[in-house]
């Protein structure tokens, strides 16, 4: 993951470098920027069975892909070339598990379930304004440390889960940034967020038993460890307030 984002670092400065003025790299007196963003996560993995003996059934994982979710981000110029910046960000993502076993008078059946993820992070961090940008284009490298609250989400029939225990996780990011400027007071953003969130999840249902197909379905497991690892590139688009 280091790798992947400094060599894309290395790109984007050897393609950009020539294009840009280096007198002009100024934020216009402005020291605050607020900005509304989407953002596009390509990938993020749900473990069903991170604590089993068995390695297989261990690093057994289901995908959850293109998930978009919206973003607030403000930040503070203490130099031309210095920003402090303070973010969050609400990610929900589900899909249909095809194989919860259960058990019914008929024996042992799989079920369709809902099952994914809601995350909610958290981020410091520190920009550095490159001296090649201009008062039109500005483009920045940062990174910073984050935290990450999170819970599992289950559903199928009347049946959902309820969250035990959860890890509060710790991780650090890098981004690079653009500030596109429409006027003085408004910017088009882009950014390509890189970082590795990883937890755990301690699950309960919320009923013992339901009927499902004219069946009555006992729900065996009482309580069950899931982890959670957002693994992706995060791609962020919005308008940012100068200010």
């Amino acid at each position: 993951m280091q790798k992947q984002a400094k060599l894309t670092v290395i790109v984007i400065l050897l393609i950009l470098g020539p294009f840009f003025d280096e007198s002009s790299a100024q934020n216009n007196d402005r020291k605050f920027n607020l900005s509304f963003n989407i953002n596009y996560t390509t990938t993020a993995k749900l473990y069903l069975n991170p604590k089993s003996s068995d390695e297989i059934t261990r690093n057994n994982y289901m995908p959850l892909e293109k998930i978009v979710s919206p973003s607030l981000d403000i930040r503070y110029s203490i130099t031309d070339e210095f920003i402090l910046g303070l973010s969050t960000e609400y990610l929900k993502k589900t899909a249909i598990m095809p194989d919860l076993l259960v058990a019914s008078p008929r024996g042992t059946m799989a079920l369709e379930v809902e099952d994914g993820f809601k995350l909610i992070p958290v981020e410091i961090s520190a920009y550095y304004l490159l001296p090649f940008s201009s008062e039109t284009f500005k483009l920045y490298m940062g990174g910073g440390l984050a935290y990450y609250y999170g819970e599992q989400i289950r559903k199928f029939s009347d049946v959902e889960v309820s969250n035990l225990h959860r890890d509060f996780a710790y991780g650090i990011q890098f981004s690079i940034a653009t500030d596109y400027m429409l006027t003085k007071f408004l910017s088009m953003r882009g950014e390509m967020k890189f970082r590795d969130p990883e937890f755990e999840v301690t699950s309960q249902y919320n009923r013992k038993s339901i009927v499902y197909q004219d069946q009555t379905i006992f729900i065996t497991q009482n309580s069950f460890i899931s982890k959670i690892n957002v693994d992706g590139i995060t791609f962020t688009f919005g308008l940012a307030f100068h200010f």
